[in-house]
Parts: structure tokens; C-alpha cells; sequence
């Protein structure tokens, strides 16, 4: 019985923890901003900007709460125990009935937040003027997605499963750990060489005075590229982006070319100086190593837990696994996850200081990286006065006026108004 009560406190908790989360984020939500952000929006692009957070909000929770409806029933009803008789009836192999059982699972969960996906994409996002996919690239992504889902979900499964079925392993645990932890690096170098582009049209960036800049200040900085490309972001969106991925000589920059059009050459090299001093300043390492330990608790917990009666009673499974086990420990671990994710949260926005600051030291100052984040603020009608408890628990960076009193403090700025 207790394991039941505590399954139900940690999803209705979770619930209740972030509907409390966005009423406060809600209401923080000012008429007149602080007079250092005056000047970002006009009254009325303000007033979108707040119309488009509260809408995005409202339709969070209704997704979120339907989530927890949806799971409470299939626990009191018996639907993953439903499920399990499937995979059961199938096949005697533990690993294809964890298969099927988990692929039934995600079959499910996809098609629940199908309608809230062409919703948010077709409706929110065009309303506000974001959207530039079509029902095609929509369809297509859908099916992309999935197939590469299947294909990655299948083997992290059976390996797991494998291990901690073999009785032969001691410490299967560790075993498990180590295979999933060399998975995921490999996946560090595939993702931008193999992944990305399934989805995207990337272009080596052309000669232009904007790569000659990025070059210079890599070259300056004595950073190795793999490449500057440009990427087709504007094929679904308006909002612009840009980012580092990879490892060794598969290091890229990726621009959205949204990005290109609507910044300066000077803005775009500070952003990604910015990106740079992460690599530089060792962040990229440090949040690799705390992914490998948070694996590594999560299959502690598993050799834990795996098999455990009470649990399997809670979900009123009448045939107890390792595959379910894994399902189930999930729901368990979300408190864990979430006191990680604070941890990780906090150290990522002390990382994002440091990087602006190195960015700012190594540019001359930073003022163009200001200038760069109030625009892309603005256009993708950013939220400028989120709340202090959203922005401790859920933001892995901290608020463009805290990054802009960050670098205005350490006397990093130049020009402290126009920034």
C-alpha cells in the first residue's frame, strides 16, 4: 500500500509543484518593466509577449494535467499490466517482450501529445508569428523521429534488459552504467555528423566577412573548428539559435540562418565566443561528467529496486520483470531527478556568467553580447521578468538583466546604457 501512496504523491506532487510554479510565474508578469529593460519592446510588442507567455502557460498545464490523469488511470485501471499481458502473449524472450512492452508504452504517449504538438505548432506558434513549418515537414518529423526513436530506444533497452537479466554478471549495475555511458559519448560524435542533418539542410558557411570574423577570433583564441555551418531553422521557425555540438575535430558552429539575417557580424562573434568559453573554460566537461554520475545513481537505484513486489503491486502487475521495473523506478527517480536538476541547473547558470564574462574579456567588452541577447529576447517575445523561483528550479540560464548587471558589475561593459 505504500508503495502507492508514494507513486501518487510523486506524480500529483510534481503536478501541484508546477501549476504552483506557473501561477507565481504568472503573476509576476509586470504592466511597467524595470527601467534598464525599457526600450526592449514597444507597449504593444510587451503586451504580446506577455499575451504569448500566458498563453504558452495555460497550455502547458492543460497538456501536464492530462499527463497525470492519464497515468494515475493506467496504474488504478491496470493498463500497464494490460500491456504486459500483450508482450507476454508474443513471446517468451524477456528482451522482445520488454520491447514490445515499452514500444506499446511510447506509442501511446505519442499519440497523447500528437494533437498538443500540431496545436502548439500550428496555432500558438502561427498565432504569434513564429511558425514557418507545413503539415508535410510536421509529418515528416514525426515520422523521423520515431524511426530514430525506435532505433535508439530498442538498443539502450535490450542492453539494459541483457544485463540485469543475466544472473552470470556480478554488478551488472556497473556493467550497464558503462555500456550506456559509452553510448552516449559515441552519440556526442554521431549526432552532428549522422543525426542533425536527417532533419535539417546544413551549408558550410560561405566566405563572407562574418566567417572571416569567426575564423579570426577562433584562430586568436586558439580554438579548433570542424566547421562553421549554417543550418535552415527558418524551414519551421521565425526564432533564430545557434550552438556547439560535437567533440574533437566533429567541434561545429551551427548558425540558424534566422540568426545570420537579423545580427550584426560583431553580435554574432560575441555569442559565439560566448559558446566557446564554455569549451574553454572546461563546461562542457563538467556537465559530461555529472550526465555519467546521474547515470550511473539511476542504475543504483534500478539493482536496487528491480523486482520489488511491493512495486509491482502498486501498478497492479500481475507478472513481475525486468523491463517493467525499469518503467516503474522511473517514476521513483523523478524526486532524485529533480534535486539533480536543480544542482545542474545552478552550476549552469554560474557557467553562463563565466562565459559572458569570457567573452566579454576576449572581445573587448561585452556589449554587442547584450545587445545581441535584448534582440533575440525581443523577437522570440521572451518573458524579461520571469519569476525567482521558476528561474531557480527550471532556468539553466539566468535572465538577460542578471546577465547584463553580471557584466556591468565586473566592469565589463562599455557603454552601460546602450548596451
Amino acid at each position: 500500500m505504500y508503495w502507492t501512496v508514494i507513486i501518487v504523491a510523486i506524480i500529483v506532487g510534481f503536478w501541484l509543484l508546477d501549476l504552483i510554479i506557473e501561477m507565481l510565474d504568472s503573476k509576476s508578469m509586470v504592466t511597467e518593466l524595470p527601467e534598464k529593460l525599457k526600450g526592449i519592446y514597444d507597449d504593444e510588442k510587451y503586451e504580446k509577449s506577455q499575451a504569448y507567455g500566458s498563453e504558452k502557460t495555460r497550455f502547458g498545464l492543460i497538456q501536464a494535467t492530462l499527463s497525470m490523469i492519464i497515468m494515475l488511470l493506467m496504474i488504478f485501471l491496470g493498463g500497464f499490466n494490460w500491456v504486459d499481458q500483450i508482450a507476454i502473449q508474443v513471446t517468451d524472450n524477456d528482451i522482445l517482450r520488454g520491447l514490445i512492452f515499452g514500444a506499446i508504452l511510447m506509442v501511446g504517449s505519442s499519440l497523447v501529445s500528437l494533437p498538443f504538438s500540431y496545436y502548439n505548432t500550428f496555432v500558438i506558434e502561427e498565432k504569434y508569428g513564429f511558425n514557418k513549418s507545413t503539415l508535410k515537414i510536421f509529418i515528416m518529423d514525426i515520422i523521423k523521429g520515431a524511426i530514430l526513436g525506435a532505433i535508439i530506444f530498442a538498443l539502450l533497452f535490450s542492453i539494459i534488459i541483457w544485463f540485469f537479466s543475466t544472473d552470470k554478471i556480478p554488478m551488472a549495475w556497473l556493467w550497464a552504467w558503462g555500456a550506456i555511458t559509452a553510448i552516449q559519448l559515441l552519440m556526442m560524435y554521431l549526432v552532428p555528423v549522422v543525426l542533425l542533418p536527417i532533419f535539417n539542410k546544413f551549408e558550410e558557411l560561405e566566405d563572407c566577412e562574418l566567417k572571416d570574423a569567426i575564423l579570426a577570433y577562433a584562430k586568436k583564441e586558439n580554438f579548433k573548428l570542424g566547421g562553421i555551418f549554417k543550418m535552415d531553422g527558418s524551414k519551421r521557425s521565425s526564432k533564430a539559435n545557434a550552438f556547439f555540438t560535437g567533440f574533437g575535430k566533429f567541434k561545429r558552429i551551427v548558425l540558424f540562418d534566422t540568426l545570420i539575417e537579423k545580427h550584426t557580424v560583431n553580435e554574432l562573434v560575441l555569442v559565439l565566443a560566448h559558446e566557446m568559453g564554455h569549451f574553454k573554460l572546461k563546461h562542457i566537461l563538467k556537465h559530461l561528467i555529472i550526465m555519467i554520475l546521474s547515470t550511473g545513481l539511476m542504475f543504483f537505484c534500478f539493482d536496487l529496486l528491480i523486482g520489488n513486489e511491493g512495486l509491482f503491486a502498486a501498478f497492479r502487475m500481475e507478472h513481475i520483470s525486468v523491463y517493467a521495473s525499469l518503467i516503474f523506478i522511473m517514476v521513483l527517480f523523478e524526486p532524485i531527478t529533480f534535486v539533480i536538476g536543480i544542482f545542474t541547473n545552478m552550476m549552469s547558470r554560474k557557467f553562463e556568467y563565466e562565459a559572458d564574462a569570457y567573452a566579454a574579456k576576449t572581445c573587448d567588452g561585452g556589449d554587442d553580447l547584450i545587445t545581441a541577447l535584448k534582440n533575440l529576447t525581443a523577437d522570440n517575445l521572451g518573458n524579461l521578468t520571469p519569476h525567482p523561483l521558476k528561474v531557480f528550479l527550471e532556468y539553466s540560464h539566468p535572465t538577460l538583466l542578471q546577465r547584463w548587471e553580471s557584466l556591468e558589475n565586473a566592469g565589463l561593459l562599455n557603454n552601460t546604457d546602450t548596451a
